[in-house]
Parts: C-alpha cells; structure tokens; sequence
C-alpha cells in the first residue's frame, strides 16, 4: 500500500509509535525512525528488525527546532522526499495543578505541542512537494481533560487546534493534515494504572477493553493511505466508546 513512500514516525523506539513504524514496513515504506538519544539502542534494534535499506533512524528532540531542522535534512539526504509525518512523541508529567512545577508544565507542551509544530513547520515542504499528509496524535484526554493532566489535557487539545487550522492553510496544496485522539491504550503508560482503576476505566468503556497499539497503528495507516484522501481537519476518536 505505502511503496516507494517515506513516512517520518517520531517517538517511535517503543510503544505505539514502534508499532506504527511496523506496519509502514510491512506495507512497503520507507521509514524514518526517530526518538531522543537515550532510545538509540531500542532505534537501533527496530531498524534491524525492520531491514534491508528501507529504513534508518534519526536522533533528535522534537521540542529543539534545530534538531527537527538537521533531522528534516538527513531525511532529504537519505530518501530525498518525505510523504507523510507522524507526530507521535510524547509524554506525561502528572500532578494537579496545585503541585505541578513550571518545569513540569513546559516540558510537556514543549514536547507534545510544540513538537508538532516544529515537525510539521520544518517538514512542510517535503510534505507539500509530495502532496502528503501530517497525522498527529492528540487524545480523549485533550477533548474531556482529566484529574492531574491539565498540562496533557492543553498540549492535546492544542493539537486538535493546529490540525484544523493547518487543515485550512495546506488544502489548496493537496495535503491531507489530520488527528486522531485515542483513549486507554495498552502501554507501558497504562500499565502502572492500578487494578482498581483499569477496571472502573473499562467500566465506562463501551467496549469493556483498553485498546491495543495495533488498532491505533491501523487507523494512522488508514489516513496515512490513498483511501482516505477526501478526509482532511478530522479528529477521529479510538476510544472503545468512552467518548460517547
């Protein structure tokens, strides 16, 4: 499905973003893997897995616009193009308000909003010269907040807000820019989520399940294709029915 595209992944070492970048490969891309220098190893490990000449790894913090600056030109160097970028990196940093830092505020919207808007800044280019798509990760959590989460809850909604607006911007320029907004998701994250808790979150899921990585990779790889063309400034929730 995705032969002879390059699709940037960032925070793909693990989790979710790992996944995403699995199922690229099996459907024929070439993958630009790409997390912070303590994951080199995990990078390095997925890129064998993955093989061959059809993928490489890229060591940058998205939140430094520098780095997302030289990784976009390694990017060019290597596959000279770039079709569809995936900002998936993120992270959480919970407390109430009353007790969260500055430093714990900043660090999670440098990360998980301005992330996105380095990425597909510095990105757009290639994205606009390939007539590609951006994909970018928001949550449940950015749509309804959550207890200790209001620095989450505001990068989230924030993405929700730049996807439609950069919607609008890129249209006209044939590129598709969307966001999904996943809820409970079977990861290291949710895994420290005590028993009692899981269980009353399932309890308020439709579904009666967390979901699982692979469904997420699934529907990023359904906008990611020529099937969804016509959908564009789109929040899509896969949450088992908790947003209902």
């Amino acid at each position: 499905m995705f032969k002879d595209k390059v699709v940037l992944i960032t925070g793909s070492s693990q989790g979710i973003g790992k996944t995403i970048a699995l199922k690229f490969a099996a459907q024929g891309a070439k993958i630009a893997l790409n997390d912070i220098q303590p994951q080199e190893e995990n990078l390095k490990q997925l890129k064998e897995k993955i093989g061959g000449e059809g993928s490489e790894y890229f060591l940058a913090d998205v939140s430094k616009y520098e780095d997302v600056e030289k990784m976009a030109e390694e990017i060019k160097n290597k596959f000279g193009q770039l079709d569809i970028l995936i900002n998936n990196a993120g992270i959480c940093q919970d407390k109430t308000l009353a007790n969260m830092t500055k430093e714990q505020w900043q660090r999670v919207i440098d990360i998980d909003l301005t992330g996105v808007f380095n990425c597909a800044k510095v990105c757009l280019p290639l994205i606009i010269q390939s007539q590609g798509k951006i994909i970018s990760m928001s949550s449940l959590i950015g749509q309804r907040g959550n207890f200790g989460q209001t620095n989450y809850a505001a990068a989230k909604a924030g993405i929700i807000g730049f996807t439609k607006s950069l919607s609008k911007e890129v249209g006209p320029l044939g590129v598709n820019v969307n966001a999904i907004a996943p809820g409970f998701i079977e990861t290291k994250l949710t895994e420290v989520i005590p028993e009692e808790l899981k269980a009353m979150i399932k309890k308020f899921t439709s579904l009666r399940r967390f979901g699982k990585p692979e469904e997420v990779a699934d529907l990023i790889l359904f906008l990611a294709s020529d099937k969804a063309n016509f959908i564009t400034g789109a929040v899509i929730n896969i949450d088992g029915g908790m947003s209902i």
